[in-house]
């Protein structure tokens, strides 16, 4: 640890006393901390983590470590001991699973009717159901962007090839490269691929066809992505069979924003990959409500869960969507 952080404020040409006084911290614990002869506060970490751009996790577990060898370096039992504490943590995060799952289940088994109402319907009902769902997953994306193309002008772009007067091209291109993000979640669904470099890639490629062809298809010019992306394609492996398919794409979609792996479209990236996990589970597709309450209650639904680090309250929020598109469906079939 003493060494990520030395050699982060070298990087950032900073002197022990000018990030100091940025931390407010006294320049003689910002020695001993480099020096390794005092560990830093868990709030110490954060500010620095901060303020000399070190991945938070990295230093999270840096510090974890050095303080758990701390106390148990020289124990003639510590390896059996810290074998035990492994098994501890891994029960308690099923047991927070459990809790989650066990608070949400009315609205799962209402959301498990639906869904096997939905797919009882024949083949053509199903296809103009799936038709008009599409178009409202594309609409309400591009809005949630900030563009401006209506529900009809948006279906007469990507249905029709019409150029809609006053709106500029990148709004059409938005439109049409997300109706073809839109179909190729859907066949990668219908196909059961598992989340994965290569097609979140090119999902990102689709999204900025002829708009950004600087980034497009590429991570942000950041060493650490590809390693925290490695970890959520291992997390989603890992979990993918044990979490309920609706809180494993809630989760997902939580966890690229926080990696953020592109320099933009985090945001599109990640409503494609939970639809793209509800879509393989035969669920329907969770959007947003249309206008700027419904907007704005989203971002802040989210910005409350990330602030609390309380998944529960997003998964919540997305397990009401899924019904409420569950619930369109059936409407759609009895017209």
């Amino acid at each position: 640890m003493k060494s990520l952080l030395k050699n982060a404020r070298e990087q950032k040409g900073l002197k022990t006393r000018e990030l100091a006084q940025l931390a407010e911290i006294d320049q003689a614990l910002i020695s001993k901390f480099e020096s390794g002869t005092r560990k830093p506060t868990k709030d110490q970490v954060t500010k620095l983590s901060q303020l000399l751009e070190i991945d938070y996790e990295t230093l999270m577990v840096a510090w974890l470590k050095e303080k758990i060898l701390y106390e148990v370096r020289d124990e003639e039992f510590a390896l059996k001991a810290l074998l035990l504490v492994e098994q501890e943590i891994q029960n308690n995060t099923k047991q927070i699973s459990s809790a989650i799952l066990s608070s949400i289940q009315n609205i799962l088994d209402e959301i498990e009717e639906l869904k096997n109402t939905v797919q009882s319907f024949d083949h053509f009902q199903l296809r103009q159901i799936s038709k008009t769902l599409e178009l409202d997953f594309i609409f309400k994306n591009i809005m949630l962007n900030g563009n401006s193309l209506t529900l009809e002008e948006t279906k007469s772009v990507v249905n029709d090839g019409i150029t809609i007067s006053g709106k500029s091209i990148q709004e059409h291109l938005e439109a049409i490269n997300f109706q073809e993000a839109a179909m190729y979640i859907k066949d990668l669904s219908l196909k059961k691929t598992v989340i994965n470099e290569k097609e979140i890639l090119s999902i990102h490629n689709l999204i900025f066809k002829g708009i950004n062809s600087e980034n497009l298809g590429k991570y942000k010019n950041d060493p650490l992505i590809p390693r925290e992306m490695n970890l959520f394609f291992n997390w989603h492996e890992v979990n993918k069979n044990n979490l309920h398919p609706i809180i494993l794409a809630s989760e997902s979609y939580l966890k690229i924003l926080e990696i953020a792996p592109f320099e933009k479209g985090n945001l599109q990236i990640a409503n494609l990959i939970l639809n793209w996990i509800l879509l393989q589970n035969n669920y329907a597709y969770v959007v947003i409500k249309e206008g700027s309450n419904s907007k704005n209650e989203y971002f802040s639904i989210l910005e409350e869960s990330q602030a609390k680090n309380d998944k529960s309250i997003f998964i919540n929020y997305i397990l009401q969507i899924e019904k409420d598109s569950l619930n369109k469906a059936r409407q759609l079939a009895t017209k």
